[in-house]
C-alpha cells in the first residue's frame, strides 16, 4: 500500500528523472494515477468480495453486462466488456462451467453466438452486487457526494479524449 507520500515521492522522482524533456509533468502524473487507482481497485475487489465466488473482474462485468442489459451477442457482449473476443470466448466458457452463462446459437444466423445470465448467474449478481457497491462505496469514503460527482464526470472527459483519439 502506497502512502501519500509515496506516491508524491514516486512522481517527484519521475519529474527529476525527466528534467529537461519536454513533459507534461501533470498529464503524466494523472494518468498514472488513473493507471494505479484502477489496478489497486481491481486487485483488492478480486482478492476480496470477487475471491469467496471465484469471480474475476473480467467475469463480474460479464455478469453486470448481462444482468443490466440482458442477452447479448458474442460481439457486443465483447464490446460493452472492452474484451477482445478470444479473451471474452475464455472467460465465458469458464463462467458457463460455473453453470452462470450458457450460450446459445442464434437460430436466423448460426454463426452468431447469444449469451444470457442462467438463474444462477442471475442470483449471484443479485446478491452479489450489493456488497460490490459497498466495496465501491468504502474505495470512496474519502470523497464528499460533490466530489464523487466530480470524479466521474472527469473520468467521463478523459474516456471521451481517450475515445477521440481513434485506433486501438
Amino acid at each position: 500500500m502506497f502512502s501519500d507520500d509515496q506516491l508524491l515521492d514516486a512522481e517527484q522522482d519521475v519529474r527529476e528523472r525527466l528534467e529537461g524533456l519536454s513533459i507534461d509533468f501533470e498529464a503524466a502524473n494523472a494518468v498514472s494515477n488513473i493507471y494505479r487507482a484502477a489496478a489497486a481497485v481491481r486487485r483488492k475487489a478480486e482478492g476480496g468480495v470477487l475471491a469467496p465466488h471465484n469471480l474475476s473482474w473480467g467475469g463480474l462485468t460479464i455478469l453486470w453486462v448481462l444482468w443490466i442489459w440482458g442477452e447479448q451477442s458474442t460481439a457486443r457482449l465483447a464490446e460493452e466488456c472492452d474484451l477482445s473476443k478470444g479473451t471474452l470466448t475464455g472467460m465465458v466458457g469458464t463462467l458457463e462451467a460455473q453453470g452462470l452463462v450458457v450460450r446459445r446459437k442464434l437460430a436466423s444466423d448460426r454463426r452468431r453466438v447469444i449469451v444470457e445470465l442462467t438463474d444462477d448467474g442471475e442470483q449471484l449478481i443479485t446478491d452479489l452486487f450489493p456488497r460490490f457497491n459497498s466495496f465501491e462505496a468504502d474505495v470512496l469514503s474519502g470523497l464528499s457526494a460533490a466530489e464523487r460527482k466530480e470524479l466521474a464526470r472527469l473520468l467521463r472527459v478523459v474516456i471521451r479524449n481517450v475515445e477521440a483519439l481513434g485506433g486501438d
